[in-house]
C-alpha cells in the first residue's frame, strides 16, 4: 500500500515521527511517497495568509500524490489545513482520502476541557489552528475556550526550542486544562510538557496517522460492502 506524506516544511525530527506514526498505523511495508514545498509556508509566512498560488501548489501536491498511486494523502502542515478542507470534493471524487494532520487532535482536546492553550510558533498556523478547534467544538455541541501561546523560535537549537516550548506552557497552565501544541514540529516536546505542566498535552502527528488509518480501512469497508 502507498500513502502520500505532503509537507509545506520538514525538520529531521519531524519526519522521523511522522513516518514512525504512519507505519504503526497502517504497516511496516507501506510505501510512503512524500512531497514538500517549503516555498509555500514561506509565502503564507509573508503574506499572513494562504494565497491563491500556495493553495495551488498545495493541492497540486495532493493530486501528484494520487496520480503516483497513493491509498491516501496526510496534510501535515496545520497552517494550509483549510486547503485540505476545500480540496474534500474531489478527494471523495477521485476515491483518495486527503486528510488533516491536526483535526482530530483538535476533537480530543476539546473532550478533555472547556480552556484550551494553544501553543505555536508562526500566527500563521495559530490563527487556522484556533479556528480547527473552534468548528470541532461547534460540531461537537462544546464551548471552549482558547487561549494563546504565540513564541517566538527562530533560529533557536533544539534543547532552546524545548525550554522555550516548556517555559510558555507553565505560564499558561493555570488558566487551562489541555495544552495544544499547534505544529507537528513541536511533537518531541508534548510528553515533557505534560509531565512539567501536569496538563493533558496534544501534539498531532499520532493523530494523523490515526486518522490516515480510518481513512484507508472506510475504503476497505465501502469495497467489501460492494462484492
Amino acid at each position: 500500500m502507498k500513502a502520500g506524506l505532503v509537507y509545506t516544511s520538514t525538520t529531521p525530527e519531524l519526519i522521523e515521527l511522522v513516518e514512525q506514526e504512519v507505519k504503526k498505523q497502517l504497516g511496516e511495508d507501506t510505501e510512503l511517497l512524500t512531497y514538500t514545498d517549503p516555498s509555500i509556508l514561506a509565502e503564507v509566512r509573508d503574506h499572513g495568509s494562504v494565497t491563491r498560488n500556495a493553495a495551488c501548489r498545495l493541492i497540486t501536491m495532493f493530486l501528484q500524490a494520487a496520480q503516483d498511486g497513493a491509498e491516501a494523502v496526510l496534510n501535515i502542515c496545520s497552517s494550509v489545513g483549510e486547503v485540505a478542507d476545500s480540496a474534500q470534493d474531489v478527494a471523495r471524487y477521485i476515491g483518495v482520502p486527503i486528510v488533516r494532520i491536526d483535526e482530530e487532535m483538535c476533537r480530543d482536546a476539546v473532550r478533555h476541557g472547556a480552556k484550551i492553550g494553544v501553543l505555536a510558533t508562526l500566527p500563521t498556523t495559530l490563527n487556522p489552528t484556533k479556528n480547527t478547534i473552534l468548528r470541532v467544538a461547534r460540531e461537537m455541541g462544546q464551548e471552549v475556550t482558547l487561549v494563546d501561546g504565540l513564541v517566538e523560535a527562530f533560529g533557536l537549537d533544539q534543547k532552546q526550542f524545548k525550554e522555550l516550548l516548556v517555559n510558555k506552557a507553565m505560564e499558561l497552565k493555570d488558566e487551562v486544562d489541555v495544552i495544544l501544541l499547534c505544529q507537528g514540529s513541536m511533537a518531541y516536546c508534548e510528553e515533557l510538557i505534560e509531565k512539567e505542566t501536569g496538563k493533558f498535552t496534544v501534539s498531532s502527528p499520532r493523530y494523523g496517522a490515526e486518522a490516515l488509518k480510518k481513512a484507508v480501512d472506510a475504503k476497505t469497508v465501502r469495497r467489501t460492502s460492494s462484492c
